[in-house]
C-alpha cells in the first residue's frame, strides 16, 4: 500500500513527463506490481499495488462490496439540502452516481471536510457528484479500502500488506 501524494498520475509511464506513483516505489526492489484501482492526479491517499490479478480484480469489482472511504475538503459549509442531494445520488452524463454515506467530519468558517463512502467507484465520481452541485473539491484523500486504513503512513511512503490484511481484503471482496 502506498500513500499517494497529490500530483502523481496512476500509471507506469506518462507521455507528458509527469511524475507517476512508481516514482515512490523506485529502488524498492519489488517485483512487477500494478495499481489496484486508481486515484486521479489531484487525489491522494491509499493506493494498493499487486501482482495478483485475481486478487486485484476482487478488490476493485463493482459488486465486491468493499467500501472505499474518502475525506473530502470542499469550498463551502454544506447545508442540509446539499447533503440530502448527495445522499440521494446525482445523475451525471447518463450515470447515477451514488454514495453509501455522506457525513460532515468538521467545518471551519469557509470550508468543510466530508466523509464520503463509496461501494462502487466510477471515474472521478466524487468530483463529478460535487461539481454537479456547484461545489469545488479542494482536497480528496482516500483513507480506507474495506478494513484497511491508511493510518499514519507518511505521504509518498509505502509498506507491504500483512498476510492478515491481504486475507481481509480477499474476504471482503468475496
Amino acid at each position: 500500500m502506498l500513500n499517494k501524494p497529490r500530483g502523481l498520475v496512476t500509471t507506469r509511464r506518462d507521455e507528458r513527463g509527469r511524475g507517476t506513483v512508481y516514482d515512490c516505489l523506485e529502488g524498492a526492489g519489488l517485483p512487477w506490481v500494478g495499481p489496484v484501482g486508481r486515484l486521479d492526479q489531484a487525489s491522494e491517499g491509499l493506493l494498493l499495488f499487486s501482482n495478483d490479478s485475481a486478487w486485484a480484480a476482487g478488490v476493485t469489482a463493482p459488486g465486491g462490496g468493499l467500501r472505499k472511504r474518502y475525506h473530502v475538503q470542499i469550498d463551502r459549509i454544506p447545508d442540509e439540502p446539499l447533503l440530502l442531494r448527495l445522499r440521494a445520488g446525482i445523475e451525471d452524463r447518463g450515470e447515477l452516481l451514488s454514495a453509501r454515506a455522506v457525513d460532515v467530519l468538521r467545518q471551519g468558517t469557509r470550508t468543510a471536510w466530508l466523509e464520503i463512502v463509496l461501494v462502487e467507484g466510477r471515474n472521478r465520481q466524487i468530483r463529478r457528484m460535487l461539481a454537479a452541485c456547484g461545489v469545488e473539491v479542494l482536497r480528496l484523500v482516500r483513507v480506507a479500502i474495506g478494513p484497511l486504513q491508511l493510518g499514519d503512513l507518511a505521504r509518498g511512503s509505502w509498506r507491504h500488506l500483512t498476510a492478515d490484511e491481504v486475507a481481509m481484503l480477499r474476504q471482503g471482496s468475496a
